[in-house]
């Protein structure tokens, strides 16, 4: 067994025993964060959709749409003026797409098609060859193909039924990768992971987790959001399965205490770092209620006297008797809410009694509305 072999055995198997360990209550490293470079690029295009059902744009308004066909049936030698061609079975539309990183060339990706014009709906078309091109402007796919938009639209002059957005669509494997990004990620000695929540305490425990998982000092972490890991000698060229370990181990991330509130919907949440200083609590509602009736005295008949309305008021006032309730310093966040809920407060109740805590200056969390 060479020695390569002995050390990738011994450290799969310390490896195994480690995640065990910490399976129960950690999240993978690749659910919190990415490998820097590795990411998808943006493509675009401008195409036609034909054969549509008389949903097409509407010559008049979309002049482009007519000028676009003009264009493309001079190329195939059949010259037109672009106010002679009727485009009610054409639309123009946008393509986009995602191109995948280390996407092969000949390899396929689904297109988004959406219409610019007046169409009424693409069901049923074809789009027409169509170079998609990246923020570069190289062309890197091409797209063609029937159009799915997983819905429809019909009506008449006194009604319209319709299901989705039929003026967007997909074309499922409809783009066809004609060039690669050039990478030599395989032979890179080091990479970079990006936190999705950048976090010192968390970057310092990925950094520590990776080196005590491989038995070797290889993660560095220069700032909240990035850990450098250099590839030992055994991954060299092989830097994948290193990636595969590091991804599967896992970490208990560190968060702020925080509490969202959102008043448009009542909502509230509540990190479990959350704590206050000792304070003393009361929330009650005064209710007052004001009802008018009028007291009509009509006088006798034959009596020449006037009909007198004398209005009757009546007011009652209703307030809510709650006791103070002492909450003690460093209460954790479910002694808290127990507390809240004894005393019967709502979800809008809550953001009120919060906003007062923090501004009595008792909590000691981020209070954040949204």
């Amino acid at each position: 067994m060479s020695r390569n072999t002995f050390i990738k055995l011994v450290s799969g198997l310390y490896l195994v025993l480690f995640i065990l360990t910490n399976h129960a209550y950690a999240v993978r490293i690749k659910d919190i964060a990415n490998i820097t470079g590795v990411r998808q690029n943006q493509l675009i295009g401008y195409g036609l959709v034909v054969g549509l059902d008389g949903t097409g744009d509407d010559g008049k308004k979309s002049m482009f749409t007519r000028q676009s066909m003009a264009s493309m049936l001079e190329k195939m030698g059949i010259t037109l003026r672009a106010g002679d061609i009727d485009v009610d079975n054409v639309a123009a539309v946008m393509v986009t797409a995602n191109l995948p990183p280390f996407a092969k060339a000949g390899s396929r990706i689904d297109v988004t098609v959406s219409s610019i014009g007046d169409a009424d709906s693409l069901q049923g078309g074809i789009l027409l060859f169509t170079p998609l091109k990246a923020a570069d402007g190289q062309i890197y796919a091409v797209a063609q193909g029937p159009v799915s938009i997983g819905g429809f639209s019909a009506g008449g002059s006194g009604g319209k039924v319709q299901k989705n957005f039929p003026t967007v669509g997909r074309v499922i494997s409809g783009a066809l990768i004609e060039r690669e990004i050039l990478s030599d990620f395989a032979q890179k000695k080091s990479f970079f992971l990006a936190l999705h929540d950048p976090d010192f305490t968390t970057a310092s425990r990925v950094a520590n987790t990776i080196n005590s998982a491989l038995n070797n000092h290889i993660a560095h972490t220069s700032n909240s959001g990035t850990i450098k890991i250099n590839v030992p000698d055994e991954y060299t060229g092989n830097i994948v399965e290193l990636i595969t370990l590091v991804e599967g181990l896992g970490v208990t991330p560190d968060t702020s205490s925080k509490i969202v509130l959102n008043e448009r919907t009542g909502t509230v949440v509540m990190g479990e770092n959350v704590r206050i200083s000792t304070i003393a609590i009361a929330h009650g509602n005064l209710s007052i209620e004001v009802k008018e009736q009028p007291d009509v005295s009509q006088p006798l008949p034959f009596s020449k006297g006037q009909t007198v309305v004398t209005p009757a008021t009546d007011i009652s006032v209703t307030e809510e008797k709650n006791a103070l309730f002492l909450v003690k310093s460093g209460v954790s966040i479910g002694k808290l809410v127990r507390a809240l809920n004894a005393v019967g407060v709502s979800p809008r109740d809550l953001i009120t009694i919060f906003q007062a805590i923090k501004a009595a200056g008792a909590l000691q969390a981020k209070l954040e509305i949204i």
